[in-house]
Formats: C-alpha cells, sequence, structure tokens
C-alpha cells in the first residue's frame, strides 16, 4: 500500500523554495536509478543540517527524512533476511541485518553513488571537509531512502534498497559475512537438533611455513560442507559458512 503525505510533500516545496540553489539532479537520478516525482523530496534528503547557519527563518534539512529512512531500511532488510533464512533463527538474523545497516556500510552506499558530491551545505561545512565526512554521508543515505519511501511507497522503496544491497551482498542467498560462521552454523542446525556439528580435517598440504587445510562439516552423519584455510581454524571457519549457504539455498529450493 502506497503512503501518501501530501500536505507533508506541499510544506517541504514551499519551505525548500528559500534554501541556496542546489546542484543540478538529473545526473544523481540516473546514477541512482530513481527519477522523483517530487524532486524537492531529493533536495531536501541532500540538505545538511549546517544549512540553518546560513538562511534567515526556518530551514528544512534532511534529519526527520534520515529518522524515517532508518526505520524503512530496517524494515525492509529485516523482512528480505526473515523469508529467505527461514532456517536460521533471531541471533544470526539480527547480525546479520546490523552488519548491513552500519554506519561504515551506509556510508560506503553513500560514496559509491558519489551522494557527497551533491550535498548542499553551509560553508563552514564546505571549509571543513564536510563532503567527505563519513557521518554526513550515511545521514544522507539514510534520508534519501526515507525520501524515496514518501515519493514513491513502499514497494518503491524495498525495490530500490533491495538492488542497492544486492549490489553489495550479492543476491541475499547466504547471510552476508558471518563474524561467528561457525557459532551461527550450530545455532541455525539447534532449531531441529540438540546435536553439535562435527568438524573433520580432510587434507593439509604445502611446506609447514605455508600451509593449506581443508576441513569438513558433519551433522547427523551428513557431511554439509567443506573450506580451505592457512589453519586449520579457518578452514572450518570457511566450512561453516559454505554449510550455512547450503542449508539457505535448500530452503529456498523448498518454496519453488
Amino acid at each position: 500500500m502506497r503512503l501518501a503525505l501530501p500536505e507533508f510533500r506541499e510544506s517541504n516545496r514551499c519551505q525548500m523554495s528559500d534554501t541556496p540553489a542546489g546542484p543540478n539532479l538529473n545526473e544523481l537520478q540516473q546514477r541512482l536509478g530513481y527519477v522523483f516525482r517530487d524532486v524537492e523530496l531529493l533536495k531536501l534528503a541532500l540538505t545538511h543540517p549546517s544549512i540553518a547557519h546560513e538562511v534567515s527563518g526556518p530551514a528544512p534539512h534532511n534529519q526527520r527524512l534520515e529518522f524515517l529512512g532508518d526505520s524503512v531500511l530496517s524494515l525492509v532488510l529485516t523482512a528480505e533476511l526473515y523469508e529467505k533464512f527461514n532456517n536460521v533463527s533471531e541471533g544470526p538474523l539480527t547480525k546479520a541485518r546490523a552488519q548491513m545497516v552500519n554506519r561504515r556500510t551506509l556510508a560506503d552506499q553513500a560514496q559509491r553513488w558519489g551522494l557527497g558530491d551533491y550535498l548542499i551545505l553551509s560553508r563552514g561545512e564546505e571549509s571543513s571537509g564536510g563532503r567527505q565526512r563519513r557521518s554526513a554521508l550515511a545521514d544522507t543515505f539514510e534520508a534519501l531512502l526515507g525520501a524515496v519511501f514518501l515519493d514513491g511507497g513502499f514497494a518503491s522503496a524495498r525495490q530500490f534498497i533491495l538492488r542497492l544491497f544486492r549490489d553489495s551482498f550479492g543476491e541475499l542467498t547466504s547471510i552476508p559475512s558471518l563474524d561467528n560462521p561457525k557459532g551461527e552454523l550450530q545455532e541455525a542446525l539447534q532449531v531441529k537438533s540438540s546435536e553439535a556439528p562435527r568438524y573433520e580435517q580432510t587434507y593439509a598440504t604445502g611446506p609447514d611455513h605455508d600451509r593449506v587445510f581443508e576441513c569438513a562439516v558433519f551433522h547427523g552423519g551428513v557431511e554439509l560442507g567443506r573450506g580451505t584455510g592457512k589453519s586449520k581454524k579457518a578452514a572450518e571457519s570457511q566450512a561453516a559458512v559454505t554449510a550455512l549457504q547450503k542449508l539457505a539455498k535448500r530452503e529456498e529450493d523448498k518454496k519453488l
């Protein structure tokens, strides 16, 4: 269902006319692959709070959109993780979502799409390197998501977010970059069985100073995955990652 907020959008249009002229946003919209029906929402998303120091009267900026975008992003990714990984428990899902929406990731997204080039800043913020400040970039990315939500509704925001994050994390067919894959695998398996996974070294090769190990992980007498690494611990971790990916793929195939 699309959320229509006509009074909010009309109010933004009137107020933003009092702020300094921003850059031409057509190029940015082409980069993003999304064309705003109300480009003033995009302009608002790019307006840094420092602008309030250089205009007379109320100066709208992107903090409210940042607040909204944070919630939209969390909801979209939470729902996607929940649907795709129904064999994974709350703990791993929470950790995966936290990694996907942390400030570093959001700033990376903003840099990737060149949002800093289009920020509307005060002169003081500009001179102090505000366009490259990662905290400002992360805030702006969240504000952009809030603007897309208001402009096109939840369906448009969801499509936009998943496209950007699939480019970064793949097709979301596996839990992204787990910090503790062995722990996550055990937690996932314990949903259906109290038996712990068992790791076994299958071979090691190379000279003592440059060994490569391969390990396999088993559960219920069935091999779930294999992995290699420069240490036995690293190989076991990679085997756990492979096993998690296979479990996720198996659950996905069940839906087809």
